[in-house]
């Protein structure tokens, strides 16, 4: 069970990696899984990915405080927006489907505006 979890995270790392190249893939919400599944499965890659200058702080900022910085929240509202422009004109022709990314990504939005700042 423990190299299936192992598995797992690492499968998160690689996705959340991918996602920092692609604007319709966030990276945090992996991350955050990945660390939540190596500390299940090898302390010693949750404390790499900790340690990791880009993720480490956000990581640590989720789990003191549920925190998410002013700057990520920013960035990540910015993307969900472009992400639902690039919906709206190059994707599925049923406006209830739009209708439904849109309605999905605005409760994204909401939550992460609704997280406290780090040290709030």
């Amino acid at each position: 069970m423990r190299l299936i979890i192992l598995g797992c995270a690492w499968l998160m790392v690689g996705i959340g990696v991918i996602g920092i190249f692609l604007p319709v893939l966030p990276t945090t919400p992996f991350m955050i899984l990945a660390a939540a599944l190596f500390a299940r499965s090898s302390p010693r890659f949750e404390q790499w990915l900790l340690d990791h200058p880009r993720f480490g702080q956000p990581l640590i900022d989720w789990r003191r405080e549920g925190a998410i910085s002013q700057r990520a929240k920013i960035a990540s509202v910015s993307l969900m927006a472009v992400s639902y422009g690039i919906v709206v004109f190059f994707g599925p022709p049923q406006l209830w489907l739009k209708l439904l990314i849109g309605l999905i990504l605005v409760a994204c939005a909401a939550f992460v505006l609704t997280r406290p700042a780090p040290g709030h």
